[in-house]
């Protein structure tokens, strides 16, 4: 079990880091203390050990429903770290608007509208013309 654990772990890391880039998660691991360790480890291993290393999806398809659940839940401030990471998994500025779009229909306008603005505030950031 020890072992299963343990490759999780080291899985998620690398998918982590492959997804939102080392530097965002050297800043994420500086910032760990005793507190928050467990909720570090538990996100590391379920999230990007469990869900994003699993292929039975691609990551720019992980990345699009993953925006489009943020944005649905109102979770907003995780959008921009997840546009920055669509840049390593494939999903382009059309495909996110396109999950944005769905938001619209099926959670609601003022919520795919913010979104929107956070990813065109986010792609400006980045350099990406969109």
């Amino acid at each position: 079990m020890e072992s299963d654990v343990t490759n999780r772990y080291d899985a998620g890391m690398q998918t982590r880091r492959q997804v939102l880039g080392d530097a965002h998660v050297d800043r994420a691991e500086a910032t760990k203390v005793a507190f928050d360790a467990p909720f570090q480890t538990m996100i590391t291993e379920g999230a990007w050990g469990t869900l994003w290393s699993d292929d039975t999806i691609t990551r720019r398809e992980r990345s699009m429903l993953t925006l489009a659940i943020l944005a649905a839940t109102g979770n907003f401030d995780e959008i921009p770290m997840h546009i920055r990471a669509t840049q390593n998994t494939g999903a382009a500025p059309q495909d996110v608007l396109q999950a944005f779009m769905h938001v619209a229909v099926y959670a609601g306008v003022p919520a795919a509208n913010h979104a929107i603005k956070l990813a065109k505030q986010t792609y400006a950031e980045l350099g990406v013309e969109i």
